[in-house]
């Protein structure tokens, strides 16, 4: 069986490149389709153009080309696998040739944190960025929360990594599409500190769990939409995807997050109320946000940053 986890890209026969969506595949590798050769692409690798999908175009290729493959994800068979890129094994080759890359990881490993703890994935991965392209740097397991402070100490200094202007934030948000005000998103925002801009360029501090702490996560079986209030008393894969609160709650369990907007949205011991879909497994229910790529109704808010935000 091939070895992959999330933010690893796979590359089949066709050239079609695909994002790894999850940690555990029994079927085939979960994924999600990126980019497909295309003689119109604006995106150009060893001479071959090729066009990025977005998640709703890439669906439409997917029922057209590779119906079987669909499921709630792409599901690519492990035997139409070609390659897997290795978002650490990318890092040494960026290093040599974008400034931009080599300045995150100076300060990192400046902070302490180990080169083989470091990734790059997005367009970077496949050699498919350009000018315009946003750096999505992985780190991880725990090596991730020394990363996000060593982060946090650099956009202090007078060097290359600086905070995001308000611009920027409100490109993020308009990308995102959250079902929350502005003003809201900004405070969870700026509290999290896994994004900066690095000598003009933005950039994400994005968690990846270390092999040895990959559990399965069982499918659930939805049940209905519903609200709730409720305390986290587990926050340790809140930055993971999804994102993992435990929670205090006399119906649920977990509220997970699949929408990369609410990760690391609130703290233990904190009061959210959520909003998605109640899923059912053998063990639990959970409330599920993100059960669409731009969900509009469904969120995560912590009510006690809001609350000590207005006293």
């Amino acid at each position: 069986m091939i070895r992959t986890r999330i933010r690893d890209f796979i590359v089949t026969d066709e050239d079609w490149i695909f994002a790894v969506a999850d940690y555990t595949h029994s079927d085939g590798v979960r994924s999600i389709l990126r980019y497909v050769p295309d003689p119109a692409g604006d995106r150009v690798k060893n001479g071959v153009r090729y066009r990025k999908l977005d998640f709703d175009d890439a669906y439409r290729f997917m029922r057209e080309e590779k119906p079987e493959w669909l499921a709630d994800v792409h599901v690519v068979p492990f035997d139409a696998v070609r390659e897997v890129l290795n978002p650490v094994e990318r890092i040494p080759e960026l290093m040599k040739r974008d400034q931009r890359v080599a300045g995150i990881v100076k300060v990192l490993t400046k902070g302490g944190v180990t080169l083989e703890k470091m990734g790059v994935t997005g367009s970077y991965l496949p050699g498919l960025n350009n000018e315009s392209s946003d750096i999505d740097f992985i780190v991880y397991g725990r090596s991730w929360f020394t990363a996000r402070d060593v982060i946090a100490m650099a956009k202090k200094t007078d060097g290359m990594i600086h905070e995001i202007d308000d611009e920027m934030w409100h490109r993020i948000y308009d990308k995102r599409k959250p079902a929350i005000s502005f003003e809201e998103f900004l405070s969870h925002e700026i509290r999290k500190g896994n994004r900066g801009m690095v000598k003009g360029t933005y950039f994400d501090l994005l968690y990846t769990r270390d092999w040895d702490k990959i559990t399965p996560l069982q499918r659930g079986v939805d049940i209905e939409r519903k609200q709730i209030e409720a305390v986290v008393i587990n926050a340790d894969y809140a930055f993971d995807t999804p994102a993992i609160y435990e929670v205090e709650h006399d119906e649920i369990k977990y509220v997970l997050s699949y929408t990369h907007t609410y990760v690391g949205q609130a703290l233990i011991g904190e009061r959210i109320e959520a909003k998605g879909m109640i899923e059912e497994t053998d063990s639990a229910r959970r409330l599920v946000v993100g059960t669409s790529r731009e969900p509009r109704d469904e969120w995560i808010r912590s009510l006690t940053l809001l609350e000590e935000e207005k006293k």
